[in-house]
């Protein structure tokens, strides 16, 4: 324990005086004495009738730090993380850095970028993130008079692109904007780098290099003929903060790191006559450290189907392996071995020389169409070959975490974290098939088991700082999670007295009422109590005429702008690829497009879907 400074009682001061100086001293950090002494010695030196000092000697003015804006374009917070990054390892190279959100700037602040770096994610279907949409119609629309045309000359730009491979439009929005850039003048410095789920390496191998072009490590200064030590002291950072740029990097890597937590309880939300079997899994966090906010998602580790692996090595021929074990292990925990992507149909045709496969993966079209709802194991037994265990390991790319959004509060649950994890199960090209990581919860794991997590803060997706603030909250099926931990957290800060909560109106929907009602007593007791404001219910199939969310919207589309006159935050969740659009056009035909598009901008309007 460091010792506390305190100042003598026979100190030359009265005792009072001497008091109040301890009370100051006996706190301070070594900077701050340190800098205490050397202004008390400058006003000795100043008050002094000795001779002034000689002229210090003429200082070389310090070069300019060379610019750089960071532009960043983010879903599910990879790109933010990523440009987060960015901006400490620019700042300790010397760049005079700013960090931009495409959902908070417009083009026109790109104008003196100097240097720019954009790191942008693709969603769905070649789709940008929903917020970051207005900036990027902005920059690839061109300008209607009286708007001048937006000139990027003079701005030197790379494009850092995020993506899946799964899809057919892969990293879409960075190929955008990296064309959009170039065509409005600026000066591509690097080629764009399209990166997959495995983003991190290479995305930071990407950004380093980057950045040691743009500012090679200058050339150390010549030393001075009486060279002097000299402690150089920012005056302006405490040493929490110095330390904290220190130790910021690991405190982020050790947040990526997974955790291991018990499932204390596992049971079906959904009766047993759904068409889409849904499980409430809540996980024990104790001892873990972890900790989220409502909004946040958890991320499971899952573990492919042990019957699939079995399946793959026999394909392969490496059932007869002498280390069929250790590549079994492997391919369990480590590889994606569902995903089949153009890219692996390509190397899987090199690596064999299939004559037919190598034609198929030459025709664009074809390729498309092979590989819609098949899986790796129907590559490799359409076209089975003997492989290495490592030709194999190689050809997959890694076995991804699964994001799911949390259904609980901490502030009512405490240390556990809440699920709701429907089972994906279909019949496709002759084959059943399961989700991975919901098979597995709903197949394979079971209340007493473990499962591999991380958290994941999702600070875009978070209820308004003002409990009072009304919200709006649009969701189906499983899209429910975050509302119900959203719903959880206003109960327990009403319960513990901490002001009015704000009008909450839910609309759900689902298929059946009868079978597909997710946490229906929550939701009727909050109805109950007050904490849900109000409630309007879609089961599409419980009438001739199908009946959806985007529906309710429609019919109260005067209550809805009422709502929001009143100052509400607008929350979607679900369904990406139908439900999400349906309702967005129905926003857009009830507001109008600006008044929508002001909504984003504003943070309130708010998406979480998948």
């Amino acid at each position: 324990m460091t010792k506390r400074a305190s100042l003598p009682r026979t100190a030359p001061f009265a005792q009072a005086d001497i008091v109040a100086l301890d009370q100051v001293i006996g706190r301070a950090s070594t900077v701050q004495r340190a800098w205490l002494a050397g202004f008390l010695a400058g006003i000795d030196a100043a008050n002094s009738d000795a001779p002034a000092p000689a002229a210090p000697a003429p200082q070389i003015a310090a070069p300019p730090k060379p610019k750089l804006t960071i532009l960043y374009a983010t879903e599910s917070g990879n790109a933010e993380s990523l440009a987060t990054a960015a901006q400490r390892n620019a700042q300790k190279r010397g760049f005079a850095v700013r960090t931009l959100d495409m959902a908070e700037t417009t083009p026109a602040a790109l104008k003196n970028a100097g240097n720019l770096l954009v790191i942008a994610s693709t969603w769905g279907e070649g789709e940008p993130p929903a917020r970051a949409a207005p900036f990027i119609r902005a920059l690839t629309t061109p300008a209607t008079p009286p708007a001048a045309p937006i000139d990027l000359t003079g701005v030197n730009f790379a494009v850092l692109a995020l993506g899946d491979s799964a899809y057919a439009q892969f990293c879409e929005t960075g190929r955008q904007l990296d064309v959009a850039l170039e065509a409005l003048g600026a000066t591509r410095i690097a080629t764009r780098l399209d990166c997959d789920l495995d983003y991190a390496q290479p995305a930071q191998n990407f950004i380093t290099r980057l950045f040691e072009t743009l500012a090679p490590p200058a050339e150390p200064a010549p030393e001075a003929a009486n060279p002097a030590s000299i402690i150089h002291v920012d005056f302006h950072r405490t040493e929490a903060q110095h330390t904290n740029l220190h130790t910021h990097d690991a405190d982020e890597a050790a947040a990526e790191r997974p955790i291991t937590a018990e499932i204390i309880a596992h049971h079906p939300l959904t009766s047993s006559r759904s068409a889409s079997p849904t499980f409430h899994v809540e996980l024990d966090l104790t001892g873990t450290g972890l900790t989220y906010e409502p909004g946040d998602t958890l991320e499971i580790l899952p573990t492919n189907d042990p019957a699939t692996v079995t399946a793959l090595l026999a394909a392969t021929s490496l059932s007869a392996s002498p280390d069929r074990a250790t590549i079994a292990q492997r391919l369990t925990t480590e590889r994606d071995i569902t995903t089949l992507t153009p890219k692996l149909l390509r190397n899987y045709a090199q690596a064999t020389n299939h004559p037919d496969l190598l034609a198929l993966s030459a025709d664009a079209d074809a390729t498309k169409r092979f590989i819609a709802d098949r899986h790796v194991i129907d590559l490799v037994e359409t076209f089975p070959a003997a492989l290495s265990a490592d030709a194999l390991i190689n050809l997959l790319r890694p076995l991804p975490r699964r994001a799911y959004s949390i259904a609980s509060s901490q502030a009512l649950v405490g240390e556990q974290a809440h699920l709701a994890i429907a089972k994906l199960a279909y019949h496709a090209a002759g084959r059943d098939r399961l989700g991975v990581a919901s098979g597995m919860i709903a197949e394979r794991v079971h209340q007493g088991d473990t499962l591999n997590l991380t958290i994941k803060p999702n600070r875009h997706f978070r209820l308004p700082a003002d409990p009072q603030t009304p919200i709006v909250m649009i969701g189906a099926g499983t899209g429910i999670a975050p509302y119900r931990a959203f719903l959880q957290h206003r109960e327990a800060l009403g319960a513990s007295g901490k002001g009015n909560m704000g009008q909450s109106w839910l609309i759900f929907g689902h298929r059946h009422f009868l079978h597909d009602f997710l946490y229906q007593l929550d939701i009727q007791e909050w109805l109950k109590s007050g904490v849900l404001s109000r409630l309007d219910l879609a089961f599409s199939r419980d009438q001739p005429q199908k009946k959806y969310v985007q529906h309710i919207l429609a019919a109260e589309r005067e209550a809805l702008k009422a709502t929001l006159a009143d100052g509400a935050v607008l929350y979607l969740c679900g369904d990406a690829k139908a439900m999400a659009r349906d309702v967005d056009a129905t926003l857009t035909e009830i507001l109008g497009a600006d008044a929508l598009e002001a909504l984003i901008r504003a943070g309130r309007y708010k998406k979480d879907v998948y």
